[in-house]
């Protein structure tokens, strides 16, 4: 712990920050991020210049209409649910053809209460769901069937007088015996990996800070009751796969690491500010990390008067060593289509993010001549009332 510390301790000391937004990676490869800037010169990308797309039309019958928020996608498979808490896992294809509709929700000790992330896992066929409510994963094959369950680990943050207790928002498949979790409450070890059959720690993956941060802000709180009315600027990811290694973000550090699948840990950003010394806090999210560019957002952690935070979206290009703001185009419209990174889901190492596309806009779009390519073919046998189609963005070959 020690030597960690230290190590941290002397890499900010050590790290330098060039002028008017053009940070640079010094000999040993750290990009450094200034969170207060605007970053106001903005580079037009197309997509497809630097990404593979692939486009997925998700089945729609009586059985499977749905939402189409993707949880997962492996190389068979790809598992979907709504967004309303019914507990329906919708199995599809990996080419989008409906399979099974799977319900396991209820108090039950095999059966979840809400599910907050599913884990694939193809090699031993299962999927894991997490369970917030109950602090469970619960593990079953990809009929439904229940295998075994085990407890998130048991870690509790006092707030304020509030007792906040942990839970992983981020679960991930790490290695055939263990998945990578982030647990936003615990205030000394927030990344750890998990014995797939028992949930037991094998490793705690250290990131030091000194107070954990909060990615929300209580507007009220009863003092009777402690239950509190808060504002969150919205989903973000702790744990982002990356190219074989995977992208750990805690917002309680200065630093933005990468951790191998040898263990070895290594620092990707430094941002300043130090985070421990701002309030209110500026918070820099990772989004879409590809090869060529890293595309990031800041978060400053106060309401506006319209509602909202204040947020400034940069992107880092690793060739022109140098930051900049961004738009970025998806190339298969013949109009400019914005591609909103902070829509754009991480899922694995082959497959950089997923981003929904609604039937009824593809529709439209389609019907105005806007789309080109293989979106333009699934478009024409699009309806309106379809579900969504999705579109994967992938290592390019």
């Amino acid at each position: 712990m020690k030597v960690n510390v230290i190590f941290v301790f002397i890499l900010l000391l050590t790290v330098t920050l060039e002028s008017r937004g053009q940070n640079r990676t010094g000999n040993d490869g750290i990009i450094t991020v200034d969170v207060r800037k605007s970053y106001t010169a903005k580079k037009e990308l197309i997509l497809q210049d630097f990404m593979d797309v692939e486009y997925i039309k998700l089945e729609t019958n009586d059985e499977f209409v749905n939402q189409g928020f993707v949880r997962t996608i492996g190389n068979k498979f790809i598992l979907v649910t709504n967004n309303t808490g019914d507990g329906d896992i919708f199995v599809y294809d990996r080419t989008g053809k409906a399979l099974r509709k799977i319900n396991r929700r209820g108090q039950g000790g095999e059966e979840y209460t809400n599910i907050y992330t599913i884990t694939l896992d193809e090699d031993n066929g299962e999927m894991f769901v997490s369970d917030n409510m109950t602090r469970k994963i619960l593990v079953y094959d990809l009929y439904g069937k229940f295998k075994r369950s085990f407890k998130h680990r048991a870690s509790n943050f006092n707030d304020g007088g509030i007792n906040r207790t942990s839970f992983y928002t981020d679960v991930y498949n790490f290695d055939r015996d263990n998945l990578i979790c982030y647990d936003a409450v615990n205030e000394k070890v927030a990344f750890v990996l998990i014995s797939k059959k028992d949930g037991s720690i094998t490793k705690e993956i250290i990131t030091p800070f000194k107070e954990k941060k909060k990615f929300f802000i209580t507007v009220s709180r009863d003092a009777a009751t402690g239950n509190e009315n808060v504002v969150t600027p919205g989903y973000y990811r702790a744990i982002t796969p990356h190219y074989g290694a995977w992208i750990l973000s805690e917002f309680s550090t200065d630093t933005v690491y990468t951790f191998s699948q040898d263990y070895s840990l290594r620092p990707l950003i430094v941002r300043t500010p130090k985070i421990q010394s701002m309030k209110p806090e500026i918070f820099l999210l990772p989004r879409l990390m590809t090869k060529r560019y890293y595309f990031m957002e800041t978060v400053k952690m106060e309401l506006l008067p319209e509602g909202g935070f204040p947020r400034i979206f940069l992107m880092y290009d690793t060739q022109e060593k140098a930051l900049s703001g961004y738009t970025l185009y998806n190339g298969d419209f013949t109009a400019k289509n914005e591609i909103y990174v902070n829509l754009a889901s991480p899922v694995n190492h082959e497959i950089i993010a997923w981003y929904p596309l609604e039937a009824f806009k593809l529709v439209e779009s389609y019907k105005k001549g806007e789309l080109k390519g293989k979106l333009k073919d699934i478009a024409a046998k699009l309806d309106e009332e379809d579900n969504r189609v999705i579109m994967l963005i992938k290592q390019k070959k």
